[in-house]
């Protein structure tokens, strides 16, 4: 979508036009959920937290004021809500990623969490359930702030500028974040694939 159709989706949105959010909600529903995903590792719970980012971006649209853009905004929103869930299920008990990961009922698209940006030939990662999950399992390895940066960058393919303004980081703070990101990911991952994979 381009910046300024968006923003007149989102003035219109803004105005009480229902089919002007419905729009926003179809362009990056997907999006969103991919993030969700990527941070909570769990489908089910993926769903509900991307409904509670559209349903607090309803609340709070009358309050964007358009000093960044509305997809910054969005995934600013969304990066947090991951975050509180997260924070409240350690709070709760020790949560299983593992459990369920790899349901056969998975939701179509679940495989493209981790995508070839992350130099991988998606035939010989995505056809193996076992490296798979071994993958998962690296990003899950990951802290919450390395996990978060990887996947903005190298899932969602958000610019550094992009990244800053999310996480409300300096930009330098962000590359040495998604240095130490890509380095403990890889070394997660070396004894699976060995040298294949490549992050840039």
């Amino acid at each position: 979508m381009e910046e300024e159709q968006e923003k007149q989706l989102v003035k219109a949105a803004q105005e009480g036009d229902r089919k002007a959010f419905q729009t926003l909600v179809e362009t990056y529903q997907r999006k969103v959920y991919g993030v969700c995903l990527g941070m909570l590792k769990d489908p089910a719970d993926s769903k509900d937290v991307s409904q509670e980012v559209f349903i607090k971006v309803y609340r709070y649209l009358d309050k964007f004021n358009f000093e960044s853009s509305f997809y910054t905004w969005l995934y600013r929103i969304t990066v947090n809500k991951c975050i509180d869930f997260i924070r409240k299920q350690k709070r709760k008990r020790e949560v299983d990623y593992d459990d369920g990961i790899l349901r056969d009922d998975d939701v179509e698209g679940d495989d493209e969490i981790l995508p070839s940006r992350l130099g991988l030939n998606p035939d010989k990662v995505y056809g193996r359930k076992e490296l798979r999950s071994q993958m998962l399992e690296a990003l899950e390895s990951l802290s919450e702030k390395h996990r978060t940066i990887l996947i903005l960058r190298e899932v969602e393919g958000l610019s550094y500028s992009e990244m800053a303004e999310v996480l409300d980081i300096s930009k330098g703070t962000v590359m040495s974040r998604l240095y130490h990101a890509r380095r403990y990911f890889q070394e997660a991952v070396k004894e699976y694939i060995g040298d294949e994979l490549k992050v840039v």
